[in-house]
């Protein structure tokens, strides 16, 4: 397989008035084409800021250190004017509210005319038209009509396809979904979450679903990375950290889902809270509300390492997981 993205030794760090705060540290991921790859955990793990920083995104106070390899092109640190020439076009991001990420005062239309005529060279009315033709891709009923309209007079799922449409517009090589379904009901997150498939294999781009809810990964996602206290805590593909987890947060994670075949079992809620990234615990971050936690826990952190094909974990506990409850 061909990386389309490879992630070395990135951090995230800002700069507060008296102090900094890491809010990615040392994150090492791949991408490959045509993948999707899950990027779950509680708010404040670190996953939106980890691609914001990718993205050139980053609050004023923000800075990046490490690699983000697109091909031979390191987008860390690139300049501005060229990023913008790759923003859209080669790698393009879908935000959580797509009511503050589309322009209200202007028609859908040209909002996403403006892609194509900007990166594709198009004119206004090869633009428009196009625009349309992806409207309909996306499952917009009357496109032409939507396409006239201004933002407000668009549905939550409606906008929210819209904003998918404008990703997909230049066909780029990774899509980075950010909370895609969160402010949407169960239908329509079951309706986007079938479109991401359905295009992302249609035109062969390359997937980040970023998202704290393991209900939108299965049967979506190729491969699943857990972050917790901006590192990543384990990784591999879905169905073994699903079936198998190896880190007592993702466990958690998982008793914390709801899942149809057992309706009526209480959810197991991981306990405490996620840690404040200023005053990170001693050893490791999760050590406060682990129920596996001992002695070396509270001294060291562990380190990410490989426990089989394709699999990491940072944990130093040995034993089972799935025969012990966590409290």
């Amino acid at each position: 397989m061909t990386k389309v993205l490879d992630v070395q030794d990135l951090s995230v760090i800002f700069d507060l008035r008296d102090s900094e705060v890491r809010a990615v540290n040392d994150l090492n991921f791949s991408l490959e084409a045509g993948e999707t790859l899950a990027v779950v955990g509680e708010s404040g793990s670190g996953k939106s800021q980890a691609f914001l920083s990718i993205m050139g995104l980053l609050a004023r106070n923000g800075r990046t250190t490490g690699r983000a390899m697109m091909g031979d092109v390191n987008l860390v640190g690139m300049e501005k004017s060229r990023l913008d020439q790759l923003r859209g076009k080669d790698i393009a991001m879908i935000f959580q509210d797509p009511m503050t990420s589309l322009n209200p005062s202007l028609r859908v239309k040209t909002q996403l005319s403006e892609v194509l005529v900007k990166h594709r060279g198009f004119n206004t009315r090869e633009a428009e038209n196009t625009a349309i033709e992806m409207l309909e891709r996306v499952g917009i009923p009357e496109p032409a009509k939507r396409a006239n309209a201004y933002p407000h007079a668009l549905s939550g799922g409606m906008r929210q396809r819209v904003m998918i449409a404008m990703a997909l517009l230049c066909q780029p090589k990774i899509l980075i979904a950010d909370e895609p379904t969160t402010a949407l009901d169960v239908t329509v997150q079951a309706q986007m979450l079938d479109l991401f498939k359905t295009l992302t294999e249609d035109f062969g781009t390359s997937l980040v679903l970023i998202t704290h809810d393991l209900g939108v990964v299965a049967g979506v996602a190729d491969r699943m990375m857990v972050m917790y206290g901006g590192r990543a805590v384990e990784k591999g593909k879905v169905d073994d950290l699903f079936y198998d987890p190896r880190h007592p947060y993702t466990l958690g994670l998982l008793h914390s889902t709801p899942h149809i075949a057992h309706r009526a079992a209480r959810l197991d809620p991981i306990q405490g809270l996620p840690p404040s990234l200023e005053h990170l615990p001693k050893g490791c971050s999760f050590n406060p509300r682990c129920a596996f936690c001992f002695d070396r826990c509270l001294e060291e952190r562990p380190p990410l390492a490989p426990i089989g094909e394709g699999r990491e974990k940072a944990c130093f506990y040995e034993g089972p997981l799935q025969t012990r409850k966590v409290a």
